[in-house]
């Protein structure tokens, strides 16, 4: 059986990294990849779609303007995940263009399907690390918001590698 584009999409959501050596170097996350199933109907969406709503992660910065087809303001969301929200903030502020990032697959499938359903057209998405995608991605000053709900679900001290926010995403978010 040949995979589908969405199913090749579920094994990607970060670069891997290694040392001078060979080695794989293990990173530390700031998400756990969720293995829910993908269902049939989302998969779907995904394969037909990805084209005019999918971004694919990329090491140097995106054009939106090309992207987009317009100057609007970018907003980042950064794990939107079934989407709904995103969709319905899209879709009632055309004035602005939406890129959401997330790693969980059935949610992204969710969120493409959500915005065909409203015909959508201001809204991209990326199933990626948003790290990766911050790092590498985005241009210093490309940005004209983020939003970030409930960020940080690590709430034992021990877990304070993990949070998404801490000082050196602070600081990739306000070149951002």
């Amino acid at each position: 059986m040949t995979q589908t584009f969405a199913d090749q999409k579920r094994k990607t959501v970060e670069t891997a990294e290694f040392t001078e050596d060979g080695r794989y170097k293990r990173k530390v996350r700031s998400f756990v990849l969720r293995t829910g199933r993908l269902s049939e109907f989302q998969r779907n969406m995904m394969n037909d779609n990805w084209g005019t709503l999918g971004l694919d992660y990329q090491t140097e910065p995106f054009d939106f303007a090309k992207i987009y087809g317009n100057d609007n303001p970018v907003v980042l969301e950064i794990g939107f995940g079934m989407g709904k929200s995103l969709v319905d903030m899209a879709f009632a502020n055309p004035d602005k263009n939406y890129l959401g990032i997330e790693v969980h697959t059935p949610g992204v499938g969710a969120c493409i399907a959500y915005a065909v359903e409203k015909g959508v057209t201001n809204l991209r998405v990326i199933c990626h690390d948003a790290t990766e995608i911050l790092r590498d991605s985005i241009a210093d000053g490309a940005l004209g918001g983020l939003q970030l709900f409930f960020p940080d679900p690590w709430h034992k001290v021990k877990h304070h590698k993990r949070r998404i926010v801490q000082p050196h995403f602070v600081t990739q978010v306000i070149q951002n």
